[in-house]
């Protein structure tokens, strides 16, 4: 018969650890189930490699090769040319690299502008809440397309170069989307400031900048995630819009827009379909894909939001 184990009563006890998921390790296993949203993500790092990586990898570049006007896809040039000779393959690379740039940027401009005003506007309340959402208020009521026709008409009146169109319109994009991020932070930090949490720093005297900075702000870093990832696709879209229109980034930097805009003819919209076909096509894909993305994000952060 075998004998109990000896028991030290002297020894100390060890505490059992429960080994439980972080909460991003949770979030992670949710969004991995989004076959959708892993669909959307994986054709962006598509994209991403095909319009940073890509060119480098092109035989062609973006020079003007008269012999080559307007001929159909072949094996050379995979999409055609242009009609200045331009491999179309390679400007559609070049284009993505404008496109997401500009969505990325204003993407991240608006977040700053927006979750900054937004949480001094909820914290602070009183006069700086005023004068933050009264602002907001007047921008969303103004149509967003018209407005950012009107900046764009401006900046050509004043003879803007090309090369500084691409930063002035990320400025543009970000000043018109800024508003209704801004007014979502503010009802979250209007809510987790009267959290047993804060209290409990206003009990140990800290500073304003740490309680924003280090208690409330990565409260609402999931909402800026997933408000961020879905306006990246408004963004391209703006910008290829404004591009279309001969108001946005300007020959000869390439863009998705302008791309499009290059066939202007009947002709070009009736025989050259390979001039603009592939931009609205990678437009079409890029938008839907962030969406896809953001919805997956959505659903992994907050699991019960699409149920209310």
């Amino acid at each position: 018969m075998e004998k109990a184990p000896v028991v030290n009563p002297n020894a100390p006890i060890q505490p059992k650890i429960a080994h439980k998921s972080s909460i991003w390790r949770q979030v992670l296993r949710r969004f991995l189930k989004k076959k959708m949203a892993i669909v959307g993500l994986s054709f962006l790092v598509f994209i991403f490699l095909f319009s940073f990586i890509g060119p480098y990898l092109s035989p062609y570049s973006n020079t003007v090769n008269p012999t080559n006007l307007h001929q159909s896809p072949s094996l050379e040039h995979w999409l055609g040319t242009d009609n200045l000779g331009r491999d179309v393959l390679t400007r559609l690379m070049l284009a993505g690299r404008i496109s997401l740039t500009v969505g990325l940027g204003a993407m991240v401009l608006s977040i700053a502008i927006g979750a900054t005003l937004g949480m001094i506007a909820g914290y602070y309340r009183g006069i700086p809440d005023q004068i933050v959402m009264r602002t907001a208020d007047i921008l969303m009521t103004l149509p967003g397309l018209p407005l950012l026709f009107i900046m764009a008409a401006v900046m050509s009146e004043w003879k803007v170069p090309a090369e500084q169109r691409l930063y002035i319109v990320m400025v543009m994009l970000s000043i018109v989307g800024w508003a209704g991020l801004a007014r979502l932070v503010r009802s979250q930090i209007l809510s987790l400031r009267e959290r047993e949490f804060m209290q409990a720093t206003d009990a140990l005297g800290l500073k304003d900048r740490r309680k924003l900075f280090g208690h409330l702000f990565p409260n609402i870093v999931p909402i800026l995630i997933v408000s961020g990832t879905l306006s990246v696709g408004g963004a391209i879209l703006s910008e290829s819009v404004l591009s279309y229109f001969g108001l946005g980034v300007v020959p000869p930097t390439a863009s998705w827009g302008n791309m499009i805009n290059a066939a202007n003819s009947l002709i070009d919209f009736q025989k050259r379909p390979w001039l603009w076909i592939p931009p609205g096509v990678a437009i079409f894909l890029t938008v839907i894909s962030i969406n896809l993305l953001g919805d997956g994000l959505r659903d992994a952060i907050d699991p019960n939001m699409k149920r209310r």
